[in-house]
């Protein structure tokens, strides 16, 4: 493979392929059960072959295709063990690793976009990538000067690819149902596509990281490297080691579970306050557990043991999806969660109502709303709360019965367009964190970095304040949203 496939074609019928594959293997899985085998036996081989399927399409045809792959991963511990088990090791591989493209083509794009000279800019280049992504991957190397540093190469025809996997997968969302069941694939297809153009950016990346690297230079929890060069399709930025989160999730130990669980909580929410930008993918792949520097090991330790949990920092890689929220995130997140910690039922449905999450044209019951919320914000209302998929499993069963009332209810609110970003990153950091199985003083991060969140810092914004917050208010014109479900 030289190049992404390109052919709108090629690329739909291999995306189709998905759904229809999955019938198939049930057909053939009734086959094998009148034909004696378990059914227990068939469910998991059909599931296995499943799951085998989707990593392998996604996976060699990057682009949308991927990036839908990669989202979809973050959501599979909010699905029950049965269906999960069976995805989870395919879905979770799309985080760290995807078929490379052949190092002709790199070296193809960085003559391109660098120049015929472009080996002089490195000491050293590693022809095999270390990570491949949906729309670009990398490579290691040492820059002229002796650092180390990450060279990500976007690959040709990744825009192309993106809005043609985007739009195809848009069409038959319903049919990949039987994927990820009790899970509405078409909103987050269409959040996707809506961030197509900053994805491909690599000034707009560049920029967003360096903003983050100059806030957290001298952070003593957070790391992010330093960007080295930038140009079209092509970005170098300092070469971090650390251990993927991933691998954290997968095998680390309980102490490096919730060391990397408080400090992803404490990047998300003080990212926006400190910086203005919110990191919009939290997938485990963008996020490394990096070891204290050797000075800072407690005596008699070895480069081996770590150091102390306590001292390990996050790393944080990828910056192409960012949401830009000048004043910080919205007051009104914070008011409404501690009024619903108050159990002021009418002051919760007041902002919901003012910020648009329930619609003029729909009356609720303000107390049927705390009942719906109150589950959903548990991890809030005590000092730690360990996250775990039985939690979120309970939480997504309550709200996908459709003969629950919290589904009924859920039905009725809506999604405000500014809200949807925020969102979908607050979600899939959950997610992160129930496989992480992490326990985490969430509290502490908001009391922190949340406005409005603390009691006493309830006054009414000033003049200033008010200016910001019309960042977050919908625009005449704007669309309406999205079903809260989504």
């Amino acid at each position: 493979m030289s190049d992404l496939p390109r052919k709108a074609v090629t690329r739909t019928a291999k995306l189709a392929a998905l759904p229809l594959g999955f019938a198939g293997r049930a057909t053939w899985g009734l086959g094998k059960r009148i034909g004696g085998k378990s059914a227990e036996l068939v469910a998991r081989e059909v599931q296995q072959r499943t799951a085998d399927q989707l990593f392998k399409t996604l996976g060699e045809l990057k682009g949308g295709a991927m990036k839908l792959g990669q989202a979809l991963s973050v959501f599979e511990s909010a699905l029950p063990e049965e269906i999960a088990g069976p995805y989870r090791a395919a879905l979770t591989k799309l985080q760290e690793a995807a078929p490379p493209l052949p190092a002709r083509t790199v070296h193809g794009v960085l003559t391109e976009r660098i120049g015929e000279d472009w080996r002089e800019y490195f000491l050293e280049f590693e022809d095999t990538p270390a990570a491949a992504a949906s729309i670009g991957q990398v490579h290691r190397a040492v820059w002229h000067d002796g650092r180390e540093v990450a060279v990500k190469v976007q690959y040709p025809g990744a825009g192309e690819a993106l809005l043609s996997d985007l739009a195809q997968l848009s069409r038959f969302a319903r049919l990949l149902g039987p994927l990820v069941p009790g899970m509405d694939i078409k909103p987050l297809i269409k959040e996707l596509r809506d961030r197509v153009s900053e994805e491909l950016d690599y000034e707009l990346e560049a920029q967003a990281q360096q903003e983050h690297a100059a806030e957290f230079e001298d952070d003593p929890d957070v790391v992010i490297p330093q960007v080295v060069h930038q140009s079209d399709q092509v970005l170098v930025t300092e070469w971090i080691d650390g251990i993927p989160l991933s691998e954290v999730i997968a095998e680390g130990t309980a102490e490096q579970r919730d060391r990397a669980g408080q400090l992803l909580a404490r990047f998300l929410f003080s990212g926006p306050a400190r910086t203005g930008l919110l990191h919009a993918d939290p997938h485990p792949g963008n996020f490394r557990l990096l070891p204290p520097a050797a000075a800072e090991k407690e005596e008699g330790q070895t480069e081996e043991d770590g150091g102390p949990v306590g001292s390990w920092r996050l790393g944080v890689l990828d910056f192409g999806t960012v949401d830009r929220l000048p004043g910080g995130l919205p007051r009104n997140i914070g008011d409404s969660l501690r009024l619903a910690l108050e159990g002021d039922a009418a002051g919760v449905y007041g902002l919901l109502r003012e910020e648009g999450f329930v619609k003029e044209s729909i009356d609720l019951d303000p107390d049927a709303v705390l009942d719906y919320l109150l589950p959903i914000i548990e991890p809030t209302q005590v000092e730690e709360f360990t996250f775990s998929r039985g939690w979120i499993r309970e939480q997504a069963a309550r709200i996908a019965d459709p003969r629950s009332p919290a589904h009924q209810l859920g039905r009725q609110l809506n999604l405000p367009p500014s809200y949807v970003l925020i969102h979908r990153v607050t979600l899939s950091t959950i997610g992160v964190l129930c496989q992480l199985g992490a326990t985490v003083r969430l509290r502490d991060e908001l009391e922190a970095w949340l406005p409005g969140f603390l009691a006493e810092d309830t006054e009414t914004v000033d003049a200033e304040a008010e200016a910001e917050g019309t960042e977050y208010a919908e625009e005449e014109g704007e669309p309406e949203g999205e079903p809260v479900q989504a």
